[in-house]
């Protein structure tokens, strides 16, 4: 059986490893050259704490008193622009406690699968990446964070995770190298992260090594069908024959579907993240600054840091005051940490794609017996990739998925 993937990045990549394992015949197309990417420049956690979807009750307030500013958080650039008014009013909706008891238990069981089968994915890549196993810092400098914080490990060890409670004398000792200025944190041990660009590296070439074809830098531009079928992608260097397809493209997911004459509300969430090397002294740890909704990921003498959720489209252009907010709020918890002056030039730049409950598709969508979607994981995507990708094979073969897969389904906003 013939299975087209649209779609390069680490979710897609994943479902071919899953498919070209269980003996189907794989083609993946790729608008780039998998070298870039959100897959690419993000902060590379594989993070079952994170289990909560990111349309909380509070986040709509929050993101009204934040989404002006330009170095925020959370910022929307104003503009008239139908898909993005539809999907903040089902945001708004979906931005409740009823949705977030509903859905927080789906996408623990997702997190949970993914991190357990990352293990084996690093067996099958032959150890060819970095993953370090040592958990993860939820930190905070307000007393407010941390009791919010608080309540949520007890959440988490509810779901089974493991988590220490620390005081800022803890915190410190966990960082012999580097001063931190916090109220506290919340290590989350189950959490690990990875280099993300060695994994898609080795997993690329894993693939094409096991005859899994690629079509990289080309353009999907329309679709063969035939009843309720799809027969064929269309692209702009060739036609290819498809019995199954999984679109998998990030945040590009709703603007393909619409070729398809298949709405699935999506947006491309900006995120920005600077890297340094060769640092004399450097974090142990990895960490998320609740407070200012910064990330960072430390390899030996490798860092990078990482944060920011921009509603502004598909365009190039960096913000400098976003990509500034992220290196002073860097320094706030790492005070004597003597990082280089970020230059917003050189900022990396992804878009994480955001469906309006904070939920990604994953399974077959109705509108033809042979579509199935993987995406919409916003900044699970790495976290999330190795259950994904287990689950679509699953769900291609008709066999009973690892995990109750209802409250991804591709068709709950239609």
């Amino acid at each position: 059986m013939k299975v087209t993937i649209i779609g390069g990045g680490v979710i897609g990549l994943c479902s071919a490893y899953y498919l070209q394992k269980a003996g189907y015949e794989v083609t993946v197309i790729e608008k780039n050259d998998i070298t870039d990417g959100c897959s690419f420049g993000n902060m590379g956690y594989v993070s079952p704490s994170h289990f909560i979807p990111i349309a909380t009750p509070g986040i709509v307030s929050q993101g009204l008193r934040w989404m002006l500013n330009s170095s925020s958080p959370f910022y929307i650039k104003p503009r008239l622009n139908w898909d993005l008014i539809r999907w903040g009013m089902t945001f708004w909706k979906s931005a409740n406690a009823k949705m977030i008891e509903k859905n927080t238990p789906h996408l623990n069981d997702l997190l949970q699968l993914s991190r357990h089968l990352m293990n084996d994915l690093k067996t099958g890549l032959k150890d060819s990446f970095p993953m370090i196993e040592k958990g993860i810092w939820m930190l905070y400098r307000l007393e407010k964070t941390g009791d919010h914080e608080k309540h949520l490990a007890e959440q988490a060890q509810e779901l089974g995770l493991k988590t220490v409670i620390c005081n800022p004398q803890q915190v410190q000792e966990y960082e012999p190298e580097v001063e931190v200025k916090v109220a506290g944190g919340v290590l989350y041990i189950d959490d690990c992260h990875i280099d993300t660009a060695s994994f898609m590296r080795a997993m690329s070439s894993h693939l094409q090594n096991a005859g899994v074809k690629f079509w990289l830098n080309t353009e999907v531009t329309g679709f063969e069908k035939n009843n309720e079928r799809i027969t064929s992608v269309i692209t702009d260097k060739n036609k290819m024959e498809c019995d199954e397809l999984i679109i998998a493209n990030g945040s590009w997911l709703g603007k393909i579907s619409k070729k398809l004459g298949v709405y699935i509300p999506m947006q491309p969430g900006k995120g920005y993240s600077l890297s340094y090397n060769n640092l004399e002294k450097n974090l142990h740890y990895p960490s998320i600054l609740v407070d200012d909704r910064t990330a960072t990921t430390p390899i030996d003498r490798w860092l990078r840091i990482g944060g920011t959720m921009e509603l502004s489209g598909h365009n190039n252009s960096i913000l400098p005051k976003r990509v500034m907010a992220i290196y002073n709020a860097f320094k706030k918890y790492y005070p004597k940490m003597n990082l280089p002056l970020a230059e917003p030039k050189k900022a990396w730049y992804g878009y994480r794609p955001v469906s309006p409950d904070g939920m990604p598709y994953i399974g077959r969508h109705n509108k033809f017996s042979n579509l199935c979607y993987a995406g919409g994981h916003a900044m699970l995507g790495v976290s999330a990739a190795a259950g994904t990708g287990h689950l679509i094979e699953q769900v291609i073969g008709k066999k009973p998925t690892a995990i109750d897969i209802s409250a991804f389904n591709p068709l709950r906003f239609s």
